[in-house]
């Protein structure tokens, strides 16, 4: 079905599954913006990284999201995985996390951004 809309030129937009899918796009889209990767899409995204940075802002500055989550946001998206809470180190780190997932899913839903 998706190549026959291919074939006719017509756009199709796919959301994101959750919220880790739409942040681990935004960092690894970021990186190939930055000309660190080589990046080639094929699939058209319901909002442009643009849309993204400005509601990690928005999150921010309203004070929904902390420095402490954006920390871990940004060195977990680097890493492209989620902190994992049954390891010691990562335990914080994951309740962190998944509480700006939260956050971030919420947010985007409001958008249409996820696929519910």
């Amino acid at each position: 079905m998706l190549k026959m809309l291919a074939d006719n030129n017509i756009n199709v937009t796919e959301r994101f599954q959750n919220a880790e899918q739409l942040w681990f796009w935004f960092v690894y889209s970021k990186s190939a913006q930055n000309g660190f990767i080589h990046h080639c899409a094929n699939t058209k995204r319901p909002c442009e990284l643009l849309d993204v940075e400005t509601l990690i802002t928005k999150l921010y500055l309203s004070g929904k999201l902390s420095d402490e989550q954006l920390k871990i946001m940004k060195k977990f998206g680097d890493k492209r995985r989620a902190p994992h809470q049954y390891i010691y180190s990562e335990n914080k780190a994951a309740m962190l996390w998944k509480n700006a997932m939260d956050t971030l899913k919420d947010a985007a839903n409001k958008k249409g951004w996820l696929i519910d």
